[in-house]
């Protein structure tokens, strides 16, 4: 009987708290700008070579990702992992993984990308990315190979 009773107070608490989330994900639309808006400005700093900003970025994503219930999980698991990484390499693996989370749940839900946001994809990662601007900036080779993909 206590058994139960912890059983059904963790869920209480987990409904109450947000853990079965109500918030659905719209199809259609737009993409978050909660996801969008720090995915962007991780992609420029792994862009510009840099780290700065990736750590808090990949946690708000993270958040935001956890606000949109079970088809965000791999969003925001992505985006825990990339919080975590440890050097600039292990940030463009795991932002890959981002990405791919991003674009399979933009697909799924036949999301779209505001105005003066493209979708890129790196052949040699073989990876996808979302970047603003025209001008290629692949994050998984920085300014090494910055020209090195293509708008999709």
């Amino acid at each position: 009987m206590r058994a139960f009773l912890i059983v059904a107070i963790s869920a209480l608490i987990a409904v109450g708290c947000g853990g079965t989330s109500s918030t659905r994900t719209p199809e259609g639309g737009e993409l978050p700008h909660s996801i969008l808006d720090p995915y962007l400005k991780i992609h420029e700093a792994l862009a510009a070579d840099s780290t700065d900003g990736i750590r808090q970025n990949a946690g708000a994503i993270a958040t935001a990702a956890a606000s949109l219930g079970a088809p965000a999980v791999k969003v925001d698991t992505s985006a825990v992992q990339l919080a975590a990484a440890g050097d600039i390499a292990d940030a463009r693996g795991k932002f890959g993984q981002l990405s791919d989370a991003i674009d399979a749940y933009m697909t799924g839900f036949e999301l779209t990308t505001p105005e003066g946001v493209r979708k890129a994809f790196c052949p040699m990662v073989r990876k996808p990315w979302l970047q603003a601007g025209s001008v290629m900036k692949n994050p998984y080779y920085g300014t090494a190979m910055s020209t090195c993909g293509e708008f999709r």
